[in-house]
C-alpha cells in the first residue's frame, strides 16, 4: 500500500508551502509524489463555458480531459470517497501521496503549527495520530518537532519511516549514527538510524548555530 501522510494545521499556518517544499525535496531523491487537497466545501475544475463544464451541464457523471501530457477525471459522487480509497484508486504508480487537510481522517498527520496563530495544536488525542510537527518555534512533544524551514529534516524521517528503499541502505549521503551505552557500542539498523537522525536534527534546528550541522554529538549521563 502506498504511504499516505496529510498535513494539517490551522488556516494561514503555512501548510500548503510545506507541501509544496517537501514535495520538491522528495522528487530530488528520486521518489515519485501524489498530492490531495481536501476541501470541504466542493470545487471546480473546470471553468464555466469550457467544452468538460459543457459536457457536466449536459448531465454526464463521469468527464474525463486527456492530452499527450495531462489526464484529469471530473466525475459525480454520491458521498466523499474515503482517503484510503482514494489512495488504491488513482495514486498506485507513486511512492507516497501527501494531502493537504484531512485533520479528522485517519492517516499519520505531520501539524503546521506557528506562534502567532496560537499554542494550541489541532491534533492533540493519540487517535489523532500525530507524528511530526513543523514550527516556527522549539515545542516540547512527544513527537518529533522540525523547524518550520527545515525541510530536508523533515523529510529525512519520513524517508526513513515511510519509504523502505532509502531505510534499507540506499541513503543519499551515507549519514551514519553510532550508539553507545555505558561505554558499550549498540548495534543499530537504519530506521532507527534515520528515526534518532532526524529526532535530533528536528530539536536542534532551532536553536542558532545549528542549521549547518555536518556531526552532531551528545552526550547523556544520568544521576546516580
Amino acid at each position: 500500500m502506498v504511504p499516505i501522510i496529510s498535513v494539517v494545521g490551522k488556516s494561514d499556518s503555512g501548510k500548503t508551502t510545506l507541501i509544496e517544499k517537501l514535495v520538491k525535496e522528495l522528487k530530488g531523491r528520486g521518489y515519485r509524489v501524489g498530492t490531495v487537497k481536501h476541501d470541504y466545501h466542493g470545487f471546480e475544475v473546470d471553468k464555466e463555458g469550457k467544452d468538460s463544464w459543457r459536457h457536466g451541464q449536459a448531465g454526464a457523471d463521469t468527464v474525463a480531459i486527456s492530452s499527450p501530457t495531462k489526464l484529469a477525471l471530473i466525475k459525480k459522487v454520491e458521498g466523499e470517497i474515503p482517503l484510503k480509497e482514494l489512495g488504491g484508486l488513482f495514486f498506485e504508480d507513486v511512492d507516497i501521496v501527501l494531502t493537504e487537510g484531512y485533520k479528522s481522517g485517519p492517516m499519520p498527520k505531520i501539524e503546521v503549527h506557528r506562534a502567532t496563530l496560537g499554542p494550541e495544536l489541532l491534533c492533540t488525542k493519540k487517535e489523532d495520530r500525530l507524528i511530526a510537527v513543523a514550527s516556527d518555534e522549539g515545542l516540547a512533544m512527544d513527537v518529533p518537532c522540525f523547524h518550520i524551514d527545515d525541510v530536508t529534516s523533515l523529510a529525512d524521517y519520513i524517508e526513513g519511516r515511510y519509504l523502505k528503499k532509502k531505510a534499507k541502505g540506499e541513503r543519499k549521503g551515507g549519514a551514519r549514527v553510532e550508539l553507545s551505552v555505558n561505554g558499550r557500542r549498540i548495534p543499530i539498523k537504519g530506521f532507527v538510524q534515520d528515526t534518532i537522525r532526524a529526532t535530533v536534527l528536528g530539536l536542534i534546528s532551532t536553536l542558532k548555530g545549528t542549521q549547518e550541522a555536518r556531526r552532531v554529538e551528545l552526550s547523556i549521563e544520568e544521576e546516580e
